[in-house]
């Protein structure tokens, strides 16, 4: 099964219905990882450590300097680093601004689909273009260290094509500080 990507699954219906037949579902390659009992930022370090080509955010909250010092890190390979924050949030919180100033991340703000007093609120991230991480986890040490998170890691070529589409449809919109 594991060399297989489909499974089969029978639909329980009467012996004689049309519906009595197997139907194909992809498995689909994902991670979940919750901070009840995890450390969510060493899943992203790790994952922002094996990129080689691109990392791509789009975050609501951002200012977690282990987290903004390998996405340093990362440029510093090679790899094409940039983030779309949320301008309400990077305007409010000095430590964004400040961790930010330190590093050379190309990064553009952005107000929700309204403008200002809406959120740019996306939480997702794209590693080499393979790779998606969504969910409730703001990349800040809050997130980390006081609140109940979830991350979810996708390896499914057709959502991570959506959200790199997403993607590029902000960072176009977006502007600099």
């Amino acid at each position: 099964m594991a060399s297989d990507p489909v499974a089969r699954a029978a639909l329980a219906t009467a012996r004689n219905s049309k519906y009595n037949l197997f139907h194909p579902f992809r498995l689909m390659d994902a991670e979940v990882i919750l901070t009840r009992g995890n450390a969510v930022a060493e899943a992203i370090l790790r994952l922002l450590g094996e990129a080689t080509t691109s990392v791509d955010a789009a975050l609501c909250r951002f200012n977690n300097p282990r987290l903004a010092a390998a996405l340093e890190d990362a440029g510093r390979r090679g790899v094409r680093v940039r983030l779309v924050l949320d301008r309400n949030k990077y305007e409010e919180s000095r430590t964004t601004r400040e961790v930010l100033a330190k590093g050379s991340t190309p990064f553009r703000l952005l107000y929700g689909r309204r403008g200002p007093g809406t959120k740019m609120h996306h939480k997702f991230a794209l590693v080499d273009g393979r790779t998606a991480l969504a969910g409730s986890y703001n990349w800040t040490i809050e997130s980390e260290e006081q609140n109940y998170e979830a991350l979810l890691i996708l390896r499914e070529p057709e959502l991570v094509e959506t959200l790199r589409q997403e993607f590029e449809a902000l960072w176009a919109e977006a502007a600099g500080p």
